[in-house]
């Protein structure tokens, strides 16, 4: 995160809204990657901005799982009650999943990038018909 402002950092009174911010983007993530993966077999669906809008949200996602990381620990020193302590505990599970799904999100997004329709109408005639070949006799 080169050049980013310094964090405001928030009281411990903010975490139920930090919690739905963790919750949400982790469901949002959840949701994109089903959607991305609905597309495996058939990239030539999207473009390449569409593609590329989503590895450049993703990748400030995950550069700012730092600064989550680092409030829930400023906050973990905040002396918390036990049911914080809990929720503390259950947010940085979340956090580890938003870590998993943001990787694979961007992993699944730069193979979905080889075969954008802007790649599928850049090549020759022959060059579909051997890929067109080439998966008709893969199951054989």
């Amino acid at each position: 995160m080169a050049n980013t402002p310094t964090p405001h950092w928030q009281p411990l009174t903010a975490l139920p809204l930090i919690a739905s911010v963790i919750d949400g983007e982790l469901a949002d993530g959840q949701e994109h990657y089903a959607a991305l993966l609905a597309t495996r077999d058939r990239p030539h669906v999207l473009d390449d901005a569409t593609v590329e809008r989503s590895i450049k949200l993703h990748t400030e996602q995950q550069d700012f799982l730092g600064v989550f990381a680092e409030q829930l620990e400023r906050w973990r020193n905040e002396q918390p009650t036990d049911a914080q302590h809990r929720e503390l505990d259950r947010l940085e599970g979340q956090l580890d999943r938003l870590r998993a799904v943001l990787e694979d999100i961007l992993q699944l997004a730069a193979e979905l990038k080889q075969g954008t329709i802007e790649r599928v109408l850049a090549k020759s005639d022959l060059e579909l018909g051997i890929e067109a070949l080439m998966r008709m006799t893969k199951g054989r």
